[in-house]
């Protein structure tokens, strides 16, 4: 049986910073097949190698850096991230890629996505999202679910 690994990156202390966090803590509560796994990576994907061993899909819900107005929503899958330097996810993009390479090394690579949103505010201390993230958060939700089901449906489970 096929595997699907949903991580959910940030820092929940800075703000917009912790978008991926609470989408993934908010999924958690709803009912998934048995093979979709909801995780929190908080910010330590240089040490998340060991996770990714064994899954298949790996959806990654994070902030991303794209110059755009703030609750943007971007789609990315890898070879985005890697062709284009400019296009930054979070501050985690280069240990995610490392960790990915390091699963390759050891045994299988997932499939990556990166749903992500373009924070507002991502630097100052504070617990809650923004009002701007805030109000596109279920929109956000539910392209992570709409994400979810294509790599269900791509698993053929």
């Amino acid at each position: 049986m096929k595997k699907l690994l949903v991580l959910g990156i940030g820092n929940i202390l800075l703000g917009d910073e912790g978008v991926g966090v609470h989408a993934v803590e908010e999924l958690k509560k709803e009912t998934w097949p048995e093979f979709v796994h909801l995780v929190d990576g908080g910010t330590f994907t240089h040490d998340i190698f060991h996770i990714l061993e064994g899954y298949d899909g790996l959806l990654v819900l994070d902030i991303v850096h794209g110059s755009k107005e703030a609750g943007t929503m971007y789609r990315l899958e890898e070879k985005d991230l890697v062709q284009d330097e400019k296009q930054r996810l979070s501050l985690h993009d280069i240990d995610l890629i490392d960790s990915l390479n390091m699963a390759e090394a050891i045994g299988k690579r997932p499939v990556m996505r990166v749903l992500g949103m373009e924070p507002e505010n991502y630097t100052d201390w504070s617990m809650e999202m923004t009002g701007t993230i805030k109000a596109v958060f279920p929109d956000f939700l539910a392209a992570a679910r709409k994400e979810i089901q294509l790599f269900i449906d791509e698993f053929g489970q």
